[in-house]
């Protein structure tokens, strides 16, 4: 007994070396993770090795906050996850969407009445300018009922629907376009999923990644030129996308995503107190261990500011 009490201990002593010597090896890699880059303002924030789906650095991570317009990614996912026949339909912009972002002081595309355009213009209206007036239009189109109302509230179902799906536990919409009643919210490490699933389809990237567009309605010889909000674009090597947001209850936002030396990086920043850029840039020199100098673009006097 006393022998079999030996082995015993000697098998548990073992155990805890190896424990000790797991421990020992893991501790670097978790207090590097948990210093995390240095300065940054944000009350939440997130960053995603994304090729890898794994977790660089947070900070109140999981919290849920209001998001703004970075609600307008989910807005774009809900329409490239359907069908892609969708795509080249032709919208007809009602009066109606242009007075919900008057009524609202909302961000606008500025799209005129009566104009045709197909859904994947109106991604690049929703995505660069963060035009409420084209997430308006996209789930009106899109969704099911008999009216404006029912047709956006099923389109809301399905953002919710798709943040199941992709395990966004600490999300909730209640908007097409972030200008929330107060019950819609999410969190940096749900937004991060949420755009890492986005820059899986190749639509959504060439769309978030362009500065500026022009696209032409399809039957009136009229012509939009966009401006993409996001200065992080062509201020940062590497970066292209995804979305900016911004409303007195949110803060200042945004969710940036970065490609260098084949590595995919996403970050999220939430309510910044106006540094969400240089925040941004301390997230992105963290994760590629490099110092890349940020010297922000300006947007043209006509581009749109959120």
């Amino acid at each position: 007994m006393e022998r079999s009490g030996g082995s015993t201990a000697r098998r548990w002593g073992a155990v805890l070396t190896a424990s000790t010597a797991a421990l020992a090896v893991a501790l670097p890699a978790t207090a590097h993770a948990a210093a995390g880059p240095s300065g940054v303002g944000a009350k939440g924030a997130f960053l995603l090795d994304s090729g890898a789906n794994k977790a660089l650095w947070g900070k109140d991570a999981d919290g849920r906050r209001p998001v703004a317009s970075t609600t307008k990614i989910m807005t774009a996912v809900v329409v490239l996850d359907g069908r892609p026949a969708d795509l080249d339909k032709q919208v007809t912009v009602k009066q109606s969407y242009r007075d919900y972002v008057v009524r609202h002081g909302a961000s606008t595309a500025d799209l005129r009445t009566g104009d045709r355009l197909t859904v994947r213009q109106l991604l690049y209206a929703l995505m660069l300018p963060s035009g409420c007036d084209a997430a308006y239009a996209l789930a009106d189109a899109l969704g099911s009922g008999s009216s404006e109302a029912a047709r956006t509230k099923s389109f809301v179902a399905k953002m919710n629907a798709k943040a199941d799906r992709l395990g966004m536990k600490n999300t909730r919409f209640d908007s097409f376009d972030g200008i929330t009643a107060g019950s819609g919210y999410s969190s940096p490490r749900d937004l991060a999923k949420l755009a890492r699933h986005a820059l899986g389809n190749s639509t959504f990237v060439t769309v978030a990644r362009a500065m500026s567009t022009q696209q032409k309605a399809q039957n009136v010889n009229r012509r939009y030129t966009w401006y993409n909000t996001n200065k992080l674009l062509g201020s940062y090597e590497g970066v292209f996308g995804i979305k900016t947001g911004s409303t007195r209850a949110s803060g200042p936002c945004l969710v940036f995503a970065a490609r260098r030396d084949g590595r995919t990086v996403v970050g999220v920043v939430l309510n910044d107190a106006a540094s969400r850029y240089p925040d941004a840039a301390k997230m992105l020199d963290y994760a590629y261990h490099k110092h890349t100098p940020l010297k922000l673009r300006r947007l043209p006097p006509a581009a749109h500011e959120d």
